[in-house]
């Protein structure tokens, strides 16, 4: 007897629990909010954004506004981690992390992307821009949309074009008026086929080595000087181990932004939209402060100690142009016909 009672008050008790749990408002109120909460910390999504140069540099500023811009945009559902200074992968590293989505943004300069793909050859093409205003057309243009369909069948979604600027010319050895001052020097750049012909054009030698290698390479005196723009021969201090500066402004140092399709496509649509927002926003950004950047790192090294710079009206540029013609006879044909024409159309207007 004693046993039947104390089973019924365990089956009462039983039943008064679930009755609460299961209608009491407060209860279910908290089931949902957790629901709720689990929902949307799924829904959260982390970009690691690798790239090669300083922090203090056009690229890297940008990089820095732009995951500021998705943070505020998406409310901090979307966090862009940005890794500078190849701290995570070195230049051509990136690429097979990007495929793997080890990381999920990158922005490749175009001579770095010609590895990958042989139509960014075009980006590469000496004295092909006079200045940045014909480097934006081309960009918004139909070669822009060209390239980023060439560089979306072999596996990357180009987003965006960034600016940095055109680049000059460092060396050990003398002054760059004219270009057979550069015979027999030894010269860092991208690996790219286009740099590295354009600089034998020139009589000098063209070894790639990684961005980060630079300076070291520079200071054992492995090499005699590089190429690039005066922000990045600033901000790397490559000036330590240079005499001479000379504005050639022989060829054009830009970026792409690319992202993996897979991991793109499986945003959600205001993911993108914001994102895509925000890249639109950091490229206008950039387009206005890069000259900046780049002019104010010139000023700073005209004003060096020990460094000569040589300014572009002691420049024979007719002879630097005439000299690597024959560039544009072999590589030219190389690229798409589009890509071709758009080329033609480009020196026609010079």
């Amino acid at each position: 007897m004693k046993g039947f009672a104390l089973t019924s008050i365990f089956i009462v008790v039983g039943l008064l629990t679930a009755f609460y749990v299961g209608f009491s408002p407060n209860f279910q109120a908290s089931i949902d909010a957790n629901d709720e909460e689990l929902r949307t910390l799924d829904d959260k999504v982390v970009i690691e954004f690798s790239h090669v140069v300083a922090q203090n540099t056009p690229k890297g500023r940008a990089a820095e506004y732009f995951a500021e811009l998705v943070n505020e945009k998406t409310e901090g559902w979307v966090q862009v981690n940005t890794h500078p200074n190849g701290v995570l992968y070195e230049a051509q590293e990136e690429f097979a992390a990007l495929k793997n989505n080890e990381v999920q943004m990158i922005a490749p300069a175009f001579s770095e992307i010609t590895v990958h793909d042989p139509n960014w050859k075009v980006m590469d093409l000496p004295f092909l821009f006079r200045d940045t205003n014909e480097v934006h057309e081309a960009f918004e243009g139909t070669l822009g949309e060209s390239l980023f369909t060439s560089i979306e069948q072999r596996g990357f979604r180009g987003l965006a074009f960034w600016d940095n600027n055109f680049k000059q010319f460092t060396n050990n050895e003398s002054p760059l008026r004219t270009p057979d001052e550069l015979a027999n020097q030894t010269h860092r750049v991208m690996p790219s086929d286009v740099l590295k012909g354009t600089l034998e054009a020139f009589g000098a030698e063209a070894v790639s080595y990684p961005f980060n290698q630079v300076y070291q390479r520079l200071q054992n005196g492995d090499i005699d000087g590089t190429e690039n723009t005066f922000s990045n021969i600033y901000s790397k201090g490559f000036y330590d181990h240079q005499r001479y500066v000379t504005n050639t402004s022989h060829n054009y140092l830009g970026y792409a932004v690319l992202t993996n399709p897979s991991f793109w496509d499986a945003l959600p649509l205001e993911y993108q939209e914001a994102i895509i927002e925000a890249l639109d926003q950091t490229t206008e950004w950039l387009r206005d402060h890069s000259n900046e950047m780049n002019n104010e790192a010139k000023e700073q090294l005209k004003s060096i100690e020990g460094v000569i710079f040589i300014d572009s009206s002691n420049v024979n540029f007719e002879e630097w142009e005439q000299t690597v013609e024959s560039i544009y006879d072999e590589y030219v044909p190389t690229l798409s016909p589009s890509i071709q024409e758009e080329v033609q159309k480009i020196r026609k207007e010079k």
